[in-house]
């Protein structure tokens, strides 16, 4: 049973999670505690504009969704428009479609642009009377390995607060004070550079039929809608590649090429950066009543669109796991970090494999070149082949998913 504020000195209040960060990590995590009858509180560094306008990944894959709507959220949570399931991939200009559907029947992908998701995540938890606190400065985790872990920070006049919880869920991203905060040498870190950048670029012009990836000798390219009259694109480069050297001719020229689409409309360029590719994990994602989830966990190479969704997955995971908490079972807290890192590899793995294939394919040497090629050869035209990637972009749990119980209020832990 929580403490109530009365028995606690003035300056500390108490709940049952502190969530860390407002992403969409954050958010799932406070909304789907919130629809248990959990208490919680959510601490933000950046002001909410700001936390509203990050544009990030723009698919919500079936999984994902399927696990909303299991919690009676999807209408509330989902912007964006159905995703038909259909992928194009362009090869020196020859166009293969794919479909990543498996098959199974219920609520399909969406195209839903990461700031939507956000924005929809915090109008539902602030309806749900959740408490969500933006421009928290300072903020600092104690006494994890206890009982009553402490988290302190300031609020935006620069008052000093502490708050003792249950637990804390950091959802504070890569370079977030969750992880910084677990002792030297509990966690280990797995890292990789694929050598590789992309110049992603955000323009207003018309988005394609289908998402495009697109392989040349000139170098990978994709486009992928980002809302009506919105397109996002991204181009092999350097992963040092200064941004400002790739002028609005240069980008139109390369992406009409790499694309293989000489009359591809332009538009003017509202945004454009170059970043690095890389994979990340942190094993084990919990330290005493930490829980990492999302980019404070795990970072994954945005091909295949794997990294929102995996946060999506964590946070599902670690809500229903203190929802049982307060019904007397901590057998899913304690399988918490196995469960999630078993995903996370999977993910990884079809990551990078996708990720050679398509940049090998363009203008690796000849060997890699050819072998990254049979095996785009066989995802045209092999049906265990197709199937298998189906399955992968899906993102559906082969180990069986706790998102089919129906979710219920929760007595001992919270509550109003």
């Amino acid at each position: 049973m929580v403490e109530k504020a009365s028995q606690l000195p003035d300056s500390a209040e108490s709940t049952t999670v502190v969530v860390i960060g407002a992403g969409p990590a954050g958010l799932t995590v406070a909304t789907l505690l919130r629809r248990s009858g959990i208490d919680c509180v959510v601490l933000e560094s950046r002001s909410r504009d700001h936390v509203a306008q990050r544009q990030r990944a723009g698919i919500v894959e079936t999984r994902a969704v399927r696990m909303f709507d299991s919690w009676g959220l999807s209408d509330r949570v989902l912007g964006g428009v159905p995703y038909d399931g259909i992928l194009e991939f362009r090869v020196d200009g020859r166009s293969r479609l794919v479909s990543d559907s498996d098959g199974s029947e219920g609520p399909a992908a969406r195209l839903c642009p990461q700031q939507v998701l956000v924005q929809k995540l915090t109008g539902t938890y602030l309806e749900d009377v959740g408490d969500l606190r933006f421009e928290a400065a300072d903020v600092s985790l104690h006494d994890l390995s206890g009982d009553r872990p402490t988290v302190r920070y300031r609020t935006a006049d620069g008052t000093p607060r502490a708050i003792t919880c249950d637990f804390v869920a950091g959802c504070d991203g890569d370079h977030g004070v969750s992880r910084t905060a677990v002792p030297e040498g509990e966690l280990t870190a797995y890292a990789f550079d694929h050598g590789i950048g992309w110049l992603t670029v955000l323009a207003d012009a018309p988005p394609p039929a289908h998402p495009l990836l697109a392989v040349s000798r000139q170098g990978f390219a994709a486009h992928f809608p980002r809302g009506p009259h919105s397109s996002r694109y991204y181009l092999q480069c350097p992963p040092d590649d200064d941004p400002g050297a790739w002028s609005e001719d240069r980008v139109w020229d390369a992406l009409r090429t790499r694309l293989g689409d000489p009359g591809l409309v332009s538009g003017p360029i509202t945004d454009r950066e170059v970043f690095r590719l890389r994979s990340l994990v942190h094993e084990p994602m919990q330290y005493g009543r930490l829980f990492l989830v999302g980019d404070a966990a795990h970072i994954v190479s945005p091909m295949g669109g794997k990294g929102m969704n995996l946060a999506l997955y964590d946070a599902d995971v670690f809500a229903r796991a203190v929802r049982a908490f307060g019904r007397g079972d901590d057998s899913a807290l304690s399988a918490y970090s196995a469960r999630c890192l078993r995903r996370v590899w999977n993910d990884q793995e079809f990551s990078h494999w996708l990720t050679r294939t398509l940049h090998d394919a363009g203008d690796a040497e000849p060997f890699l070149r050819n072998l990254a090629r049979a095996r785009l050869d066989r995802l045209f035209t092999s049906r265990a082949a197709s199937e298998a990637f189906a399955e992968m972009m899906t993102g559906l749990d082969p180990t069986g998913d706790a998102s089919q119980e129906v979710p219920g209020n929760l007595s001992g832990v919270g509550g109003d």
